[in-house]
Protein backbone atom coordinates (compact mmCIF):
# COMPACT_ATOMS: atom_id res chain seq x y z
CA UNK A 1 0.00 0.00 0.00
CA UNK A 2 1.50 3.33 -1.06
CA UNK A 3 1.59 6.08 1.54
CA UNK A 4 0.01 9.38 0.67
CA UNK A 5 1.57 12.70 1.52
CA UNK A 6 -0.40 14.98 3.78
CA UNK A 7 -1.46 18.20 2.11
CA UNK A 8 0.96 21.00 2.95
CA UNK A 9 -0.24 23.34 5.67
CA UNK A 10 -0.43 26.91 4.39
CA UNK A 11 2.37 29.04 5.82
CA UNK A 12 1.70 32.61 6.82
CA UNK A 13 3.96 35.62 7.24
CA UNK A 14 4.50 36.14 10.99
CA UNK A 15 4.20 39.92 10.55
CA UNK A 16 1.10 40.42 8.38
CA UNK A 17 -0.39 36.94 7.96
CA UNK A 18 -0.12 36.81 4.16
CA UNK A 19 0.37 33.39 2.58
CA UNK A 20 4.00 32.49 1.79
CA UNK A 21 5.66 29.62 -0.04
CA UNK A 22 8.85 27.81 0.93
CA UNK A 23 10.42 28.95 -2.35
CA UNK A 24 9.74 32.65 -1.73
CA UNK A 25 12.87 34.81 -1.53
CA UNK A 26 11.89 36.39 1.80
CA UNK A 27 10.62 33.18 3.47
CA UNK A 28 9.27 32.99 6.17
CA UNK A 29 8.15 36.56 5.53
CA UNK A 30 6.10 37.70 2.54
CA UNK A 31 8.38 40.65 1.78
CA UNK A 32 11.51 42.48 2.87
CA UNK A 33 9.23 45.11 4.44
CA UNK A 34 7.72 42.54 6.84
CA UNK A 35 11.22 41.17 7.57
CA UNK A 36 12.38 44.67 8.55
CA UNK A 37 9.34 45.22 10.79
CA UNK A 38 10.14 41.96 12.61
CA UNK A 39 13.82 42.92 12.98
CA UNK A 40 12.77 46.29 14.41
CA UNK A 41 10.61 44.57 17.01
CA UNK A 42 13.60 42.50 18.16
CA UNK A 43 15.86 45.56 18.21
CA UNK A 44 13.46 47.65 20.31
CA UNK A 45 12.77 44.86 22.81
CA UNK A 46 9.18 44.12 21.81
CA UNK A 47 10.15 40.44 21.56
CA UNK A 48 11.83 38.92 24.60
CA UNK A 49 13.07 35.49 25.62
CA UNK A 50 10.54 34.56 28.28
CA UNK A 51 12.50 32.11 30.40
CA UNK A 52 15.84 32.76 32.09
CA UNK A 53 18.99 30.97 30.96
CA UNK A 54 19.90 28.48 33.69
CA UNK A 55 22.70 26.48 32.02
CA UNK A 56 25.98 27.53 33.76
CA UNK A 57 28.02 27.03 30.59
CA UNK A 58 25.74 29.30 28.58
CA UNK A 59 25.77 31.92 31.33
CA UNK A 60 29.57 31.84 31.37
CA UNK A 61 29.69 32.30 27.60
CA UNK A 62 27.33 35.27 27.92
CA UNK A 63 29.46 36.81 30.66
CA UNK A 64 26.70 36.52 33.26
CA UNK A 65 28.56 34.33 35.73
CA UNK A 66 29.65 37.26 37.90
CA UNK A 67 33.35 36.53 37.35
CA UNK A 68 35.51 38.15 34.69
CA UNK A 69 36.29 36.11 31.61
CA UNK A 70 39.28 33.94 32.29
CA UNK A 71 38.02 32.99 35.74
CA UNK A 72 40.83 34.61 37.74
CA UNK A 73 40.76 37.60 40.04
CA UNK A 74 41.20 41.01 38.50
CA UNK A 75 44.04 43.11 39.86
CA UNK A 76 45.16 46.48 38.55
Amino acid sequence: MASRKKPAKPLRCPTCGALVRLRDEDFPFCSDHCRQIDLGKWATGVYKISSPVLDPEVLEDLGGSGTPRGGGSHES
